[in-house]
């Protein structure tokens, strides 16, 4: 039985001003009070038909629905282009990933010479089979991206035939983004994996949700063919549209530049729109967001998770 991890709210903080005992008349000392508000944040991309980044969207343009209920009461929309990258590389070295190490390292080296910014952007390079292993920490260099990738394998101490995808993906996504960070960046993660779980407590959701929580986008790479009864090719195909990203399927030659370039732009020219749902209500179920602009190809998050407060 899968234990459940951490359940999901949302927090904003208020400072104020507050006497405080023992304090000289008119002195005061901050406080915070914390309170919970039912707003919902995502980033999403804007392309125009040639798949240039579309720019200076109002809140006229943007058709919202909950659930398909239509959503009229945006707080925030931002936009945001040529952000910095910060890239985790997290390659599955369970058994029936093993034979595609070497492939999976190429692609990694075509990204950090090709489109990785060196002093602009960072990444960092892991692997995981039923836990994680940090190849390469955050780094601004391509060379040492490289030599990250390079690294990812069997280790003399450890191999394991099985496979914690939902937990890495939680883990990793709750260390390396800090949940609430106003500093925009293009967050994602590049997974490589057949999306076969069979080692996690968490559950997909709640690895989702807190990718979502750090607006961290999963993109994953699927190489080979799809297994008999194997049910990877759904999970993937769940873990990147739920949290706005993409799956690759078997990308070769001048495919492989391709797909990277898309991540690049989706990535470097987001908008951030903040919205308050009409009648929500925390009932642990997936919410779906569908957001649409004329003309325009939209890449988001497919929904939320309605998590109640403990």
């Amino acid at each position: 039985m899968r234990r459940r991890l951490f359940p999901f709210w949302i927090l904003f903080s208020f400072a104020a001003a507050a006497q405080t005992a023992g304090a000289p008349a008119g002195a005061a000392a901050p406080y915070t009070l914390r309170v919970s508000a039912n707003e919902i944040s995502l980033t999403f991309h804007a392309a125009a038909p040639n798949g240039a980044p579309l720019t200076h969207l109002t809140r006229a343009d943007l058709h919202l629905t909950d659930n398909g209920k239509r959503q009229t009461n945006i707080v925030m929309l931002q936009e945001y282009d040529n952000l910095p990258i910060r890239a985790g590389f997290l390659f599955d070295t369970s058994a029936s990933m093993m034979g595609l190490i070497d492939f999976n390292r190429s692609i990694i080296r075509v990204y950090a010479s090709q489109l990785l910014r060196p002093g602009y952007d960072q990444a960092f390079v892991e692997q995981f089979d039923t836990q994680t292993l940090i190849r390469q920490d955050w780094t601004g260099s391509s060379a040492a991206v490289a030599s990250g990738a390079a690294a990812v394998g069997n280790t003399p101490d450890r191999y394991d035939p099985l496979t914690a995808i939902f937990d890495s993906l939680y883990t990793t996504c709750r260390d390396q983004w800090k949940p609430g960070l106003d500093h925009p960046t293009g967050n994602f993660i590049l997974l490589f994996s057949d999306g076969e779980d069979d080692a996690s407590h968490a559950y997909l959701s709640e690895a989702v949700d807190m990718c979502q929580r750090t607006r961290t986008t999963i993109y994953a790479f699927l190489n080979g063919r799809r297994r008999a009864f194997s049910d990877g090719y759904r999970t993937l195909q769940d873990l990147t549209a739920q949290t706005g990203g993409r799956l690759f399927v078997n990308p070769h030659g001048s495919q492989i530049i391709d797909d990277l370039r898309i991540i690049e732009a989706e990535q470097r020219n987001q908008y951030r729109l903040v919205y308050k749902p009409s009648n929500f209500q925390a009932d642990r179920s997936f919410h779906r967001i569908r957001l649409t602009v004329a003309n325009a190809r939209i890449s988001t998050r497919s929904g939320y998770y309605a998590f109640p407060r403990p």
